[in-house]
């Protein structure tokens, strides 16, 4: 921590050093909080490489520094509330969140081996991936309050970036002014939230060095749901000849959370606060928690070889310390991770109205590590080592695309992937170094694509996409824990050894309108997406994570749409809503799985849920935010944002339904400067207004506590928060 500060502290001399002197007049207008964001912003993520928003035949939304800053700053949850299709719900205040993108990653959510990540979303940080090669994300390192923007590509997209059917999200930290400074901020909050940040960036010759550093601490609002986390994060932007461009990126955290765990409905209506101590459920006598701590360093290079020619590389190394305290078993993780990838670039002329853009590369991840496994004794690692187990994978794919480009205004868009990802595990005689049992499992798939962006005007595009996805069970997916004592453990093993395929079907628009003679509208910008998605083999977890089955057959469909309307006297009005349909096409659930169901009819019976609905997936959320700048003192803005999150099941057999809610939250904030290069800033948000009383996520097809089914995670209770900070330009 202390390499940490020093880094810090040298960035912010650094402003001094190659900050020349400003009068006045040259001090740098500062963006005040306002909806005139980008109109035509520039995604990275989406195809792969920078590419304009509107020319892009995918469906993207990108989040402005602008909407980050007026959060508590804690979860991903607060930051895409506005995103159609994704649904992001936090699990209990704190950073773990469950992210959900077109019913995508709805599994990551239970007791086993799920709290604390994601799956079916790939996710990156400045364009180095943060999930892992079996498609598990760990939240440890997004930070929210730092990002300088969010991508979220919503389309499948498979084809370029392999094992990710539900999208991918890229956060990036670089800062994107053109002037030197130093942010410090405070925040505090109920339940006894509190975080610190201080950012610090500069301009150099030839380039910008950045860092930011976060300590969060959070008492927790139900029993024994306390979380701290440390983050920090640096990196150095920097063109070393003509025709290359480095980057290197340092990232960090220390995060400690405690898992309350699920409750049933009567717990839930009788004290929400309480954590569950149920039959097989003593949380907190064994203090189940997580405890992670990891840094990575990545780099990337951009090298242009001619005017027709370029190619780019990233690498990175990543070291991981894990302790987990889990179903009276305390687990000891070292991992590392590494790895990068190469594209190449063409993009040449064939005729006046005719270019062609090619593209294609390869992409491989590795993780290995060790798990050690020993008795939990009063909640700590006891000296029993129970087992030792390797647990390694590899996840390699190549692409490749290219685009046809007639008159400026139609692109064609070809492409294809081949992703082979292969899982090596081991397990030995605790205490010995002889194998006890070897098991490889390899996944490979050809992923295609075909899709078409047309500008019908400036400022409108129009798109169609057919495509494939792939997503494979993670690692421990495939090798659940035998809590059962029964040939389940090993069928279900035997069982997972097909990729999640999919085939998507998008057409969607995107529009901005800028009014020359603005009256009721002064601008209005619009995107729409319809969709539809066949599925292979979708992976559903039972007994609360415990062991995973795939479906035959499973369909989502679906209309997401959102618009920033500007309207006079500073007022402007945000809002998306995704309408979907998730349903099993052909699904049968074996008798060997029904006994533990909470429909005693089902018990030592086969189930057909052919025609169910997922689980886990509302067929209805939106989001409303109204915005209030007042032109009398532009410095202050007032924001009234409310959300609805429809009804779903939590069961395969749609049994056990988890209530529809709507949540108001309101944030006052000022932006002042009150000298020249310096300004201050504070922000009051109040969270839940109304103090609604809502479940804000589930565990899927759950355990049964005293015969009644634990599957509800409690939403937050009224809470506020008070930002302080201050900006310092050089």
């Amino acid at each position: 921590m202390k390499n940490l500060l020093l880094l810090c502290t040298s960035i912010v001399l650094s402003t001094t050093i190659y900050a020349q002197p400003k009068t006045t007049s040259q001090l740098p207008t500062v963006k005040r909080d306002t909806i005139v964001y980008n109109t035509n912003p520039v995604t990275v993520i989406a195809n792969r490489q920078a590419t304009l928003n509107l020319d892009v035949p995918l469906a993207v939304t990108i989040i402005p520094q602008e909407q980050l800053r007026n959060n508590r700053g804690y979860g991903l949850d607060e930051a895409l509330s506005l995103v159609p299709g994704a649904l992001v719900q936090s699990r209990t205040g704190n950073h773990d969140v469950r992210v959900l993108i077109r019913g995508f990653g709805a599994r990551g959510a239970g007791q086993r081996s799920n709290a604390g990540t994601s799956r079916g979303v790939r996710f990156y940080i400045d364009g180095i991936p943060e999930t892992e090669p079996d498609g598990r994300t760990a939240f440890d390192l997004i930070d929210i309050s730092g990002a300088s923007s969010i991508e979220v590509v919503r389309s499948n997209a498979s084809t370029l970036w392999g094992n990710a059917s539900g999208g991918v999200i890229n956060i990036s930290t670089v800062p994107t002014e053109d002037y030197a400074f130093t942010r410090i901020q405070n925040t505090m909050g109920s339940f006894g939230y509190q975080k610190q940040t201080i950012q610090a960036y500069s301009p150099i010759q030839n380039g910008k060095v950045f860092a930011t550093i976060n300590n969060t601490n959070f008492d927790g609002w139900r029993a024994h749901s306390g979380s701290t986390l440390f983050q920090a994060n640096a990196g150095v932007q920097t063109t070393i000849s003509n025709n290359t461009r480095l980057g290197i990126y340092l990232v960090g955290a220390s995060n400690l959370f405690r898992i309350p765990g699920p409750l049933t409905q009567s717990q839930f209506d009788s004290a929400a606060t309480q954590a569950q101590t149920g039959s097989g459920y003593d949380l907190i006598n064994r203090d189940e928690r997580r405890y992670n701590r990891l840094g990575r360093i990545g780099t990337t290079i951009e090298h242009t070889i001619n005017s027709i020619h370029s190619v780019s590389a990233t690498g990175f190394l990543q070291s991981k310390f894990l302790e987990r305290s889990e179903r009276n078993t305390f687990r000891d993780f070292n991992r590392y991770h590494t790895g990068g990838n190469v594209v190449y670039r063409a993009a040449f002329s064939l005729s006046e109205n005719l270019h062609n853009n090619f593209m294609a590369g390869v992409d491989e991840q590795y993780q290995d590590g060790a798990i050690l496994f020993y008795k939990l004794t009063n909640g700590q690692r006891g000296d029993s080592l129970r087992s030792n187990k390797r647990e390694g994978a590899n996840n390699f794919g190549a692409f490749a695309q290219n685009e046809i480009t007639i008159n400026n205004n139609l692109s064609i868009q070809l492409g294809a992937r081949y992703d082979n990802i292969s899982y090596y595990n081991e397990d030995y005689a605790a205490g010995g170094n002889r194998t006890t049992k070897s098991e490889d499992r390899v996944y490979n798939r050809v992923t295609p694509k075909a899709a078409i962006n047309y500008k019908v005007k400036p400022g409108l595009s129009i798109y169609a996409n057919l495509g494939g996805g792939v997503e494979v069970p993670a690692g421990n997916e495939v090798d659940p824990a035998n809590s059962n004592g029964d040939d389940k453990t090993h069928l279900v093993s035997t069982l997972l050894n097909k990729p999640i395929t999919s085939t998507t079907m998008e057409v969607g628009a995107k529009h901005f309108i800028l009014f020359d003679n603005p009256g009721f509208l002064q601008s209005f910008q619009y995107d729409v997406a319809v969709y539809s998605i066949t599925s292979q083999n979708d992976l559903i977890p039972y007994q609360s994570g415990a062991f995973y089955l795939q479906a035959a057959s499973t369909s989502r469909k679906g209309l997401e749409a959102s618009f920033i309307a500007q309207l006079p006297e500073g007022i402007s009005v945000m809002a998306s809503a995704t309408f979907s349909s998730n349903t099993y096409n052909n699904y049968t659930l074996d008798s060997l799985f029904t006994k533990s169901s909470f429909d005693s009819n089902l018990v030592g019976k086969s189930a057909s849920y052919a025609g169910n609905k997922l689980p886990g997936v509302p067929n209805m959320f939106a989001t409303v935010r109204l915005r209030y700048v007042p032109t009398f003192f532009t410095y202050m803005f007032l924001e009234a944002e409310m959300r609805n999150v429809g009804e779903y099941f939590a069961d395969d057999a749609n049994k056990v339904t988890v209530a529809s809610y709507n949540i108001m939250d309101v944030t006052l904030g000022c932006d002042y400067p009150l000298f020249d290069n310096l300004h201050i800033r504070a922000v009051a948000r109040m969270n839940n207004l109304t103090d609604a009383k809502y479940i804000s996520s589930a565990w899927l097809n759950p355990d049964l506590v005293s015969g009644k089914p634990a599957f509800i995670e409690p939403g937050l209770p009224r809470n506020s928060s008070i930002q302080l900070g201050i900006n310092y330009i050089y």
